[in-house]
């Protein structure tokens, strides 16, 4: 799968997002390394702190199949920035794969392609326990 068809495929979740409060859909699109791919979108709720955000969703549905080896996620937004993973996504992304690829996309589908550890240059993981 091409980094465009990813990024495709992100954005098909915008519309299964479920966003009463912030009216701000995203969607993922989560790659292993084995080329299978799961999606997630963001999925709010009244108590604020439950709600669960895309790439998050789609890691877990990995994760959940037997997938431990993300290689690249995309993220679309309808915001005119590149729509950046939050701080928790990315603590949860790096558990699993601080060198994966991300490619963050706006509302016109421009998308920029980094290193999950250029966003979290200092990140926690599992060697840091040892």
């Amino acid at each position: 799968m091409t980094d465009r068809e990813l990024v495709d495929l992100a954005f098909t979740m915008l519309e299964r997002a479920y966003v009463p409060y912030s009216k701000f859909p995203v969607g993922a699109a989560l790659e292993t390394a084995d080329g299978s791919v799961f999606t997630g979108c963001n999925v709010e709720n009244a108590a604020y702190g439950s709600a669960i955000c895309a790439e998050r969703c789609a890691l877990l549905k990995a994760v959940s199949e037997g997938h431990r080896d993300p290689a690249r996620i995309a993220i679309a937004g309808m915001g005119e920035d590149y729509c950046w993973p939050c701080g928790a996504c990315r603590q949860m992304l790096y558990e699993f794969a601080p060198d994966m690829e991300v490619l963050c996309a706006n509302r016109d589908r421009n998308f920029v392609k980094v290193a999950l550890r250029e966003l979290m240059p200092h990140g926690f993981g599992p060697a840091s326990l040892y």
